[in-house]
């Protein structure tokens, strides 16, 4: 496959290393700088440089590149991956790359991101989902340049847990663009934005970024929890997350998983 990518920072990194070892070639990459003057696969600004004949795009970017470039690659009839699931809250965003994937016959594919069990949230909801609840826990760093420093003094939280955040799934996507994106997984497989619960903790005891859902619902109940680590690169971005995308792309290419 010709793959184009959106974005060039930690979660760009991890899935152009792993492309190497798969039978696919990045032919084109955007970003708002250009930091490899040297790299004619780079582009700055705009989708419409990127060649006519891309196999599939991959938005590594964030919510505004989402809902910046998303459109145009859809409206072309190139199929894109997104990691930016909370960029979804924002109807005008949905409803416009809904838009674009109609007029260009093209289809938007959603990575999991950094959780798991979202295959028994979609299994559940076939009954009656009575309560879906997303609980974010992160050291202190994992918070820095959010809404979370307006509510709470992260550096001087040396032990214990503070809740900076409670609300719907929606409120949390929309105030926490760099960090919610679990939520609008949770929330997407699930019971849907408004009527999912979400928690947003900064823990000094922690040294991992944790993610927890509980479900309770006709199938019974269930919690999941999952302790992710960071990159190397980015303290806020989840390896589960970059790793989601390739996993997103083995099964686009027919590989077999279950």
């Amino acid at each position: 496959m010709k793959i184009g990518l959106i974005g060039n920072g930690a979660i760009a990194g991890f899935v152009q290393n792993a492309l190497k070892q798969r039978p696919h070639s990045v032919d084109a990459i955007l970003v708002r700088q250009a930091r490899v003057a040297d790299n004619p696969n780079i582009h700055v600004g705009s989708v419409q440089d990127f060649s006519e004949d891309l196999d599939l795009v991959i938005d590594c970017a964030g919510h505004a590149a989402l809902a910046m470039h998303g459109p145009a690659v859809l409206a072309r009839g190139i199929d894109l991956v997104t990691v930016s699931l909370g960029a979804l809250a924002d109807e005008s965003v949905l409803q416009s790359l809904e838009a674009a994937a109609h007029t260009g016959n093209a289809k938007l594919h959603l990575a999991s991101g950094a959780i798991g069990a979202l295959d028994c949230l979609q299994a559940a909801r076939v009954g009656h989902l009575e309560n879906v609840t997303y609980v974010g826990r992160k050291p202190p760093t994992g918070w820095r340049d959010s809404p979370a420093e307006q509510k709470i003094d992260l550096a001087a939280l040396k032990t214990g847990a503070k809740t900076h955040f409670e609300g719907t799934a929606r409120e949390a996507a929309l105030a926490y663009p760099k960090n919610a994106n679990v939520a609008a997984a949770v929330a997407l497989a699930g019971v849907g934005f408004d009527k999912t619960s979400v928690r947003l903790i900064a823990d000094a005891d922690v040294s991992a970024n944790i993610h927890e859902i509980e479900a309770i619902g006709d199938f019974g109940s269930f919690t999941f929890r999952i302790n992710g680590q960071s990159l190397p690169d980015n303290p806020r971005s989840s390896a589960l997350a970059a790793m989601s995308v390739i996993s997103k792309l083995d099964r686009l290419n027919g590989v077999m998983s279950l």
